[in-house]
């Protein structure tokens, strides 16, 4: 098949207004028009089930009927760019943020970015942790120089509302608290994914400005400047629990030793 057939035909299964490509013919007593119909609403619903499986609180949230007409708007106006359905919606929370019809609830784009980021881990490479015992021996000049390398699933949320609680409360059979009654408290959430399973963590907001440093190459002295907050816990705590979780795997010295001058 050309390109150029390719793209038409790709075009017309996402675009009911467009003609139905040159080439297809009826069969069994059904027109053209129909047979390829059927097809391109077996492409749709596929696309929308994948969307469904990668967010299912997501679904869960807003009802069967809303999610497969926002997930049909979502797929017509960003088809997939690769055949594997793996990283198909990555774009997903950002069109639900602008999706007018989803501003009924406020939280549901934060909630799919949660839902993408254990995607996200899941799927991430693996590297094996590190203990806070590498660091045994370092002065404190060098360990304020030292660059964290963090595991490659390490995900970092933040939003102004209690996503992850919501999200927790759609993992069981625990009554959901959604709707008016939900207070508008916000959540900074860590993903993480150090063995076989995904972890999500509630993370305090001095927390995860400091681990957001870290990912962003501050060395750790600077990044433990985030610590210097009265709501704060304790630098050394905070250090530690993230080397127990599993979430340091290396590190990078940056500090240079001074050399020693030589006798004339």
């Amino acid at each position: 098949m050309w390109p150029e057939t390719q793209f038409g035909f790709a075009a017309a299964l996402l675009d009911p207004g467009k003609d139905i490509p040159s080439g297809i013919a009826g069969d069994f007593g059904r027109s053209a028009k129909d047979r390829f119909a059927v097809y391109r609403n077996n492409v749709i619903k596929g696309l929308c089930e994948a969307l469904r499986d990668g967010f299912p609180v997501v679904a869960a949230l807003v009802g069967d009927e809303f999610f497969d007409a926002m997930a049909s708007a979502f797929v017509r106006a960003m088809p997939p760019a690769s055949p594997v359905l793996l990283h198909y919606g990555r774009d997903f929370p950002d069109f639900i943020a602008a999706f007018e019809p989803a501003d009924v609830v406020p939280y549901l784009a934060d909630v799919a970015r949660l839902e993408q980021a254990r995607t996200e881990a899941y799927h991430a490479a693996d590297s094996d942790p590190v203990g806070i015992d590498t660091l045994q021996g370092l002065s404190d000049q060098r360990l304020a120089g030292l660059r964290l390398e963090l595991h490659p699933s390490l995900r970092l949320l933040t939003s102004e509302w209690p996503v992850l609680s919501i999200w927790q409360a759609h993992q069981g059979d625990a009554p959901v608290a959604t709707g008016s009654g939900l207070a508008q408290t916000g959540d900074c959430a860590l993903v993480l994914r150090p063995g076989w399973s995904v972890e999500v963590r509630a993370v305090a907001a001095p927390v995860y400005a400091f681990i957001k440093a870290l990912s962003r190459g501050a060395p750790l002295g600077k990044a433990l400047e985030r610590l210097d907050r009265a709501d704060a816990p304790d630098p050394s705590s905070a250090l530690a629990e993230l080397f127990g979780i599993g979430a340091v795997t290396g590190f990078t010295d940056t500090h240079i030793e001074p050399k020693e001058e030589l006798p004339c």
